[in-house]
């Protein structure tokens, strides 16, 4: 089953980062894609602000993987745009997914294989001027409790 949410600007988007980083803990994993500019890393911030990471979180597209302190757990943040599924293999990625912390992954879609089965999988595309639209699929527990409840709270149709 698939989830959508509509965002009117930035403050609509760092709504939705804040109740999925309510809901999220240590193991979560969440893979992001969408068109180039659609929002990833704008979302990732909002996601990273609302578990109490402190100072800049930018992307990391050159450097793949940043780690962030949150107030009781760790942020993974990645950009795999720029490798491959190979290279990909060779990072290790199932310490982060399987860790202590949340992981975000933008671009995940390009390391589909390498990616655990149970993840938030969320499409953000352009829907003009200020506004996007996020599409939201769950895989596994506990993302499809996630996504029910906030269908039920009226977050997502």
């Amino acid at each position: 089953m698939a989830y959508q949410y509509k965002a009117a600007d930035e403050r609509d988007t760092e709504a939705l980062a804040a109740q999925l980083a309510a809901l999220a803990g240590p193991g979560a994993v969440i893979a992001l894609d969408g068109d180039l500019g659609a929002g990833k890393t704008r979302f990732s911030q909002a996601v990273a602000k609302s578990i109490g990471v402190q100072g800049v979180v930018n992307s990391p597209t050159f450097t793949l993987i940043k780690e962030y302190e949150g107030r009781e757990f760790p942020l993974y943040h990645m950009d795999v745009y720029r490798i491959s599924l190979e290279e990909a293999e060779d990072l290790g990625l199932d310490d982060y997914f399987y860790g202590e912390g949340l992981t975000l992954i933008e671009w995940a879609s390009l390391v589909e294989e390498l990616l655990p089965p149970n993840r938030l999988e969320i499409y953000i595309e352009h829907s003009g001027g200020d506004e996007r639209v996020f599409r939201l699929k769950p895989a596994g527990q506990p993302y499809e409790s996630w996504c029910a409840n906030l269908k039920e709270n009226g977050w997502l149709v």
